[in-house]
C-alpha cells in the first residue's frame, strides 16, 4: 500500500505544478499550446497520486508491487521525456525557420546594396 505521506507529497506537488503552469500562462509567460502537456502530466500525477489503490493496481501491472509510488516517477519521468522530445521538434522547426529567413535576409541586403528596385528586376 502507497504511504499516506507519499501520496500528501505527491499531491501537493502536483497541485503546485499545476497552479505554476496556470501562473505562467495567465503571465503570457508560457503559450497555451506548449502549457496542455505540462497541464496533463500534472493532472496524471494528481490522480495516480491521490488515488492509492488506482496506483497500487498499476503498480501490480508493471511488477512493481513492493513500492507503488515508484509509478509517480516514472509517470514523471514519461511526460517529462515527451515534452522534451516536443520541444526539440519545435525547435528543430524554428532552426530551418531561421535558416530560411536569414537567406531571405542577405537576398535582399545584397539587393539593397547594389540599389536594386523590383522596377529593375522585373525590366520595366
Amino acid at each position: 500500500m502507497t504511504p499516506l505521506r507519499v501520496s500528501i507529497a505527491a499531491s501537493v506537488a502536483s497541485v503546485l505544478l499545476l497552479l505554476v503552469v496556470l501562473e505562467l500562462i495567465r503571465g503570457r509567460r508560457l503559450k497555451e499550446r506548449y502549457a496542455l502537456l505540462w497541464l496533463a502530466t500534472g493532472v496524471v500525477l494528481l490522480v495516480l497520486s491521490a488515488w492509492r489503490d488506482g496506483l497500487n493496481t498499476i503498480a501490480g501491472w508493471f511488477g512493481i508491487g513492493t513500492y507503488p509510488p515508484a509509478i509517480l516517477f516514472a509517470a514523471a519521468t514519461l511526460f517529462v521525456v515527451v515534452v522534451l522530445l516536443h520541444y526539440s521538434t519545435v525547435l528543430s522547426k524554428l532552426t530551418d525557420e531561421n535558416v530560411l529567413l536569414a537567406q531571405r535576409f542577405a537576398l535582399l541586403e545584397e539587393r539593397v546594396r547594389r540599389g536594386e528596385s523590383k522596377e529593375d528586376r522585373d525590366g520595366r
